[in-house]
């Protein structure tokens, strides 16, 4: 907010390349520079694309055919040399062609619905998960206990290997990065186009963002997959399985329940998972404009392409390639910024102090 600029049609640009250029100043531009070119390929590597749509054909396939076998060509489509569900090839050209409509074609209706969508369906989900967890009270203590001992010890609980704490705590980094984007800088591109002149009543703004995903949602969500026990490693679930499983057991009581819990977890993760698409499509094209200058449009046109096209080839990648490879971007992404807010630190406090000083003498 405080070092973002405005263009003469209006537009406003801002973020860590904007905070580092001018706040540390132009010897520090290698840095910007550095940021931007990260950001770019966290948008189209990690993230924002690959992640993401993963996520929903895993959700997609969990509802439509649970009992799909990689071996069993007769049931499958044969692509890449490789075995996939009807279901999950669907669902990734359905999602494919919409980030396309919405990214290249221009088509905002879709998005627009999505984003009236999402806080419904985030508060339906922390619903259920409250519903779940109140459902298994005299559980949740020992939940909570089993979760710190394990953080501490996770080799006695997942027959991990030596230095499995390190390991433990790397996992957690990621996936809290993961989870809010805290460090990373994306939220700051965001957050620089916003209607309000005060950078620290915006700074409070975004600190509730971390609070209530982290905090409240994956909490809620990890306490529940414990005091289910989806997480017992013998299931062998991954990625959203491990939730699904946990909503069918929390659930076990109503009708059709493991029918309701995967429906409506493939519809959430859908719309927040499509969100999160077209919002790093943003980020990394405001990125790739710092790098190229935002009066070459036709770099920022060929890279919606190349995005619409990862996004197409996300869903035929095995977990842990799509995790191992937006923990990389997201490192790479996050390291130029951390250095940045470090060295600015004595700005934020300056501006913090200002801003409270004025707001306690308006009273």
């Amino acid at each position: 907010m405080k070092y973002r600029e405005v263009l003469p049609d209006g537009r406003v640009l801002g973020g860590p390349f904007y905070y580092i250029e001018r706040g540390l100043g132009r010897k520090w531009k290698w840095l910007a520079v550095l940021f931007a070119f990260f950001g770019v390929t966290a948008g189209i590597m990690g993230i924002g694309t690959i992640a993401q749509i993963h996520g929903i054909t895993s959700a997609v396939q969990r509802f439509f055919d649970p009992g799909f076998n990689p071996s069993d060509v007769a049931t499958g489509l044969q692509l890449f040399g490789t075995t996939y569900s009807v279901p999950v090839v669907v669902a990734g050209l359905v999602v494919t062609m919409c980030v396309g409509l919405v990214v290249i074609g221009g088509i905002k209706r879709i998005s627009a619905v999505s984003t009236v969508v999402v806080p419904f369906m985030a508060v339906f989900y922390v619903a259920i998960c409250a519903f779940i967890l109140l459902g298994n009270l005299s559980k949740v203590t020992a939940a909570v206990e089993l979760v710190v001992r394990a953080a501490f010890n996770p080799a006695a609980f997942t027959g991990g290997v030596v230095g499995s704490l390190f390991i433990a705590m790397q996992k957690g980094v990621a996936r809290g990065i993961f989870s809010n984007e805290a460090g990373l800088g994306s939220a700051p591109i965001a957050a620089a186009a916003a209607r309000t002149n005060e950078p620290t009543r915006q700074g409070l703004v975004c600190m509730t963002g971390t609070f209530i995903d982290t905090i409240v949602v994956c909490t809620m969500t990890g306490l529940a997959i414990v005091v289910t026990g989806a997480w017992e490693p013998s299931l062998k679930l991954e990625g959203v399985d491990i939730t699904i499983e946990a909503f069918n057991r929390g659930l076990a009581f109503l009708p059709h329940a493991r029918s309701i819990a995967p429906c409506f977890l493939m519809v959430a993760i859908t719309f927040f998972a499509f969100t999160t698409i077209l919002g790093w499509d943003y980020y990394s094209e405001r990125c790739l404009e710092y790098l190229v200058g935002v009066k070459r449009q036709w770099a920022v046109k060929l890279y919606r392409l190349l995005y619409v096209l990862v996004v197409f080839a996300g869903p035929y990648l095995t977990v842990s390639v799509v995790w191992g490879i937006a923990d990389v971007f997201n490192g790479l992404m996050a390291f130029p910024n951390l250095v940045a807010l470090i060295l600015l630190s004595p700005v934020v406090a300056r501006t913090t102090r200002d801003y409270f000083r004025r707001a306690s003498s308006s009273r």
